[in-house]
């Protein structure tokens, strides 16, 4: 293990640790029984607003819903889901939503391309007859003249003509544009 490896430490912090988000103070007026968290701000606002709209249907029942009201925004102080704020799990639940289906790359949309045909060719030939290359054996003459000359002079050429070498067969049938290049490269090297 070396020594930078052995200095690394790691630390994360529980919830114990970490000091929630909470509204306490407004400008020099301290609000009564706070800090309140942001749900709690969330629920006493809307439950106020709805309790005022609908005054009518639970008048009857007299102060039971606004204490359920209040119980309400007491309970939730300090509520959990998945260990996470209910602000914070509904912000993920909708950027969940708002994700496209495929994810993010690079900050845009992940698509799949769209498909194409892909395209070619080939030709079909006959078959060209094989032609074995044989090899002329060596002649007696040049390989015992070969052997015995003295490591300061050359061997003396025959003066037998050496057979012309036999033209290769050229394919039948259509040609491709490869097989052309080839054809060419050949005669071009042969021509030298």
């Amino acid at each position: 293990m070396s020594a930078a490896a052995a200095g690394r430490v790691g630390r994360f912090y529980t919830a114990a640790r970490r000091h929630p988000w909470v509204l306490g103070k407004v400008a020099d007026w301290k609000i009564p029984l706070g800090p309140y968290t942001p749900a709690q701000i969330a629920v006493a606002v809307g439950g106020g607003l709805a309790l005022v709209k609908t005054i009518g249907w639970w008048s009857w029942m007299g102060p039971v819903p606004i204490v359920a009201w209040l119980l309400t925004v007491w309970a939730v102080r300090r509520p959990k889901i998945k260990g996470r704020a209910p602000l914070q799990a509904s912000l993920g639940w909708v950027l969940l939503a708002w994700q496209p289906q495929g994810g993010r790359m690079g900050g845009r949309a992940a698509r799949d391309r769209i498909s194409r045909p892909l395209l070619g060719g080939f030709t079909v030939e006959e078959a060209a007859p094989a032609v074995p290359a044989v090899a002329a054996p060596p002649r007696a003459d040049q390989s015992a003249a070969g052997r015995s000359a003295p490591r300061g002079r050359a061997a003396r050429p025959s003066t037998e003509p050496r057979p012309e070498p036999q033209a290769r067969p050229q394919p039948v049938g259509p040609v491709s544009g490869v097989q052309q290049l080839l054809a060419l490269a050949q005669q071009a090297g042969g021509a030298r």
